[in-house]
């Protein structure tokens, strides 16, 4: 079974953190989404309305990602990490997401953020996934926690 860490991180860096200590623990590799082009900090200032962030989302716009992952048909689990944004994953996600076949995939969900807990984001997540085995979602402060429950679950 090989296992695949993918994740976005915004600006403090957090799921990136989380994401290479469970790497680390989990001895398996990871791949950074990351948008085309990449986020500045006045991009990510989701107070302000025009933010690009903000008309991303409420545009559900789709959002080109940089890079790809070139064998990826060599993973069957594959864990992908990132900030709650509304309530659900980043548009970047998203198209991340909508860019591969997970069909024979296990997937598992984790999160780094949300004030109100990990909510309805697998339930968000699941049409971009499509026939993947969608096996959870967790909100997760650690890469230790993220790996045990990997663990638990896989």
């Amino acid at each position: 079974m090989k296992t695949l860490i993918c994740y976005f991180s915004a600006e403090n860096g957090t799921t990136a953190r989380v994401a290479k200590d469970a790497a680390e623990a989990l001895n398996c590799e990871l791949f950074e989404i990351t948008p085309e082009p990449p986020y500045t900090a006045a991009d990510l200032r989701y107070t302000n309305p025009l933010a690009r962030c903000n008309r991303e989302k409420f545009g559900k716009k789709d959002v080109p990602v940089a890079g790809r992952i070139e064998n990826f048909d060599d993973y069957d689990t594959v864990l992908i990490g990132f900030p709650i944004w509304y309530g659900g994953a980043p548009n970047v996600v998203n198209t991340f997401c909508g860019g591969y076949n997970w069909f024979g995939k296990r997937i598992a969900a984790f999160a780094t953020s949300g004030g109100s807990g990990i909510g309805k984001t697998a339930e968000r997540l699941r049409p971009y996934l499509g026939s993947g085995d969608l096996l959870g979602a967790k909100l997760v402060h650690s890469g230790a926690e993220l790996a045990d429950w990997a663990k638990e679950i896989l």
